[in-house]
């Protein structure tokens, strides 16, 4: 790493230094930005790859789309409809993948493809069942716009994960999207911030707390969620795309229709209907004819190639 590349990562990590949230509170994001950083670039420098400015602006974009839009979108659904539907609905995303690695990757579009895209609208439309409405539509449209962005996300990410690598992506990735989350939610707390969310319709920011609901008791599950659930599940997620392409690292998402809903029903306690598992079926078999075609046929050129005579 040159110097001038060392000395951008600093101005970076210096921009990133927020002042204190509350008179007993000192919570800085450069100390944690350091360390993550740090991890990120030893990653970066081991496959010889550097650090530009074009770098840094192309995650905190990627970085917004993620963590502040997608995600938060996925949390907004959560909130309108039961977690065992969010999280079905979310596992559409193979399908989004599948057609933007076409767009931006050149990965080839068949008529699987369609296939599959009509199987998941009949998925959705099982799930939701319009005849009766017995869902909020505004957690259906964010469950499916979560799903599509963070394909997008998907999808640019394994742009850069070529030559950055997986975890480096992840990481810079989330460290860029938190800082400019916790800028947002720090603006709500502000007279003109909270004017503006309420014009937008995003009260849900206005005057979040940042740190004092964190109790000893919820330490714990917020460690987990963070550290374990969304650090390291995107994390291989990010080094599956960089190891294989995009529409097999998607298959990773087969499970989610068939885990989530077992689990809101054990945790939550969320009653499950013919129509949802109706739906999961659907779900199953589009992601399946969207991907597996693919994945099969990589494999059988593999071998073709492995079983070759030497020249």
């Amino acid at each position: 790493m040159t110097k001038v590349e060392q000395e951008f990562l600093e101005r970076v990590a210096g921009i990133l230094e927020v002042p204190s949230v509350a008179p007993e509170t000192d919570f800085r994001a450069g100390p944690l930005w350091d360390s993550l950083t740090a991890f990120a670039l030893r990653v970066m420098r081991a496959r010889g790859a550097s650090f530009s400015r074009a770098d840094a602006f192309f995650f905190a974009r990627l970085g917004f789309l993620f963590v502040c839009v997608a995600m938060s979108l996925y949390q907004l659904a959560v909130v309108f409809a039961p977690a065992s539907v969010v999280a079905v609905l979310f596992s559409c995303n193979p399908v989004f993948i599948t057609v933007l690695a076409g767009l931006l990757l050149r990965e080839p579009i068949r008529k699987n493809h369609v296939l599959a895209l009509c199987l998941e609208a009949a998925a959705v439309l099982l799930i939701v069942d319009p005849l009766h409405a017995a869902l909020d539509g505004r957690g259906v449209a964010f469950a499916l716009l979560s799903a599509a962005l963070f394909a997008l996300y998907s999808v640019l990410g394994k742009k850069r994960a070529a030559r950055l690598g997986g975890i480096a992506v992840t990481s810079l990735c989330s460290l860029f999207g938190g800082a400019e989350l916790l800028a947002l939610l720090l603006f709500g707390h502000t007279a003109p911030g909270a004017a503006l969310y309420a014009r937008l319709g995003l009260s849900l920011y206005v005057g979040v707390p940042i740190l004092s609901t964190i109790t000893a008791a919820s330490f714990p599950w917020l460690l987990y969620l963070g550290a374990v659930n969304t650090g390291l599940g995107f994390v291989f997620h990010m080094l599956a795309m960089e190891k294989t392409d995009a529409q097999t690292a998607s298959l990773v998402f087969f499970l989610k229709p068939m885990l989530a809903p077992l689990f809101a029903l054990v945790l939550l306690r969320e009653a499950l209907h013919l129509n949802m598992w109706l739906g999961i079926v659907c779900f199953l078999l589009g992601s399946g004819c969207a991907v597996l075609p693919g994945v099969i046929a990589a494999r059988r050129k593999s071998a073709v190639k492995g079983t070759a005579p030497s020249p």
